[in-house]
């Protein structure tokens, strides 16, 4: 049967879920935080766009240099192995012929299949990235899509518990936060239960915990500083 892959080592995907739950759960928390230390809800709006700014500023800034420098590493190390083979084409063979022995595969055939991979240069390089570094040396990842991707997704998340605020105040727009907030929370991890195929309701449940757990926390030290200031 044929089946598709999706593709896990692109990195936007994962910088997609990890931002927009990033910024739903740390937005929603400094922004009852701030609303149990303040009655202005004007403050909790300037905090709520501040951290929706900085978080994803600083979340695209991370993912692009990190990919970055991953990708630099893995350019070195093909060019290490280009050299290789260039240079020592027999160590090379031979080096092959042992991943494949050690696979189980006849030590005969390993070298017949070593010395038909090394017929083409360039599938020689594929397949000893793959089989060394684990790694397709056309498909390494683009820090500017990863980049981009998880800036749109942290302002997502961000924006969501905010909503309130731009319509509301007081109580009733905490509570429509925290409303907002777990619900999201819950719909990101039913996504992201979709992607890895396990169960809903727990990856579900443990993002909702997650959300819950940073908005007691917040809100409890916000209440306190509110209560010192006062």
């Amino acid at each position: 049967m044929v089946h598709d892959h999706r593709d896990v080592q692109g990195g936007a995907a994962r910088a997609a879920i990890f931002g927009i739950s990033d910024g739903l759960v740390s937005n929603v928390a400094l922004i009852l935080g701030v609303a149990a230390a303040s009655e202005a809800s004007s403050s909790v709006v300037i905090a709520g766009v501040s951290g929706l700014l900085a978080g994803a500023t600083s979340m695209a800034a991370g993912e692009y240099v990190s990919m970055k420098a991953q990708n630099e590493l893995i350019e070195r190390e093909l060019r290490i192995e280009r050299e290789s083979l260039a240079n020592n084409p027999t160590g090379e063979l031979h080096e092959l012929q042992a991943i494949y022995t050690h696979r189980g595969i006849d030590s005969d055939k390993a070298l017949e299949l070593a010395k038909a991979v090394h017929a083409d240069p360039e599938v020689a390089l594929e397949v000893h990235a793959r089989e060394e570094l684990g790694v397709d040396p056309d498909d390494i990842g683009d820090p500017i899509g990863a980049a981009t991707s998880s800036f749109l997704a942290f302002a997502i998340g961000a924006i969501l518990p905010l909503l309130p605020w731009f319509i509301s105040s007081g109580t009733a727009a905490i509570i429509a936060s925290v409303v907002v907030g777990l619900v999201a929370s819950a719909l990101v991890g039913l996504l992201l239960a979709r992607f890895t195929e396990r169960s809903g309701l727990r990856t579900a449940g443990r993002q909702v915990a997650w959300a819950a757990g940073a908005c007691a926390i917040t809100f409890a030290i916000g209440s306190l500083l509110g209560t010192t200031v006062t």
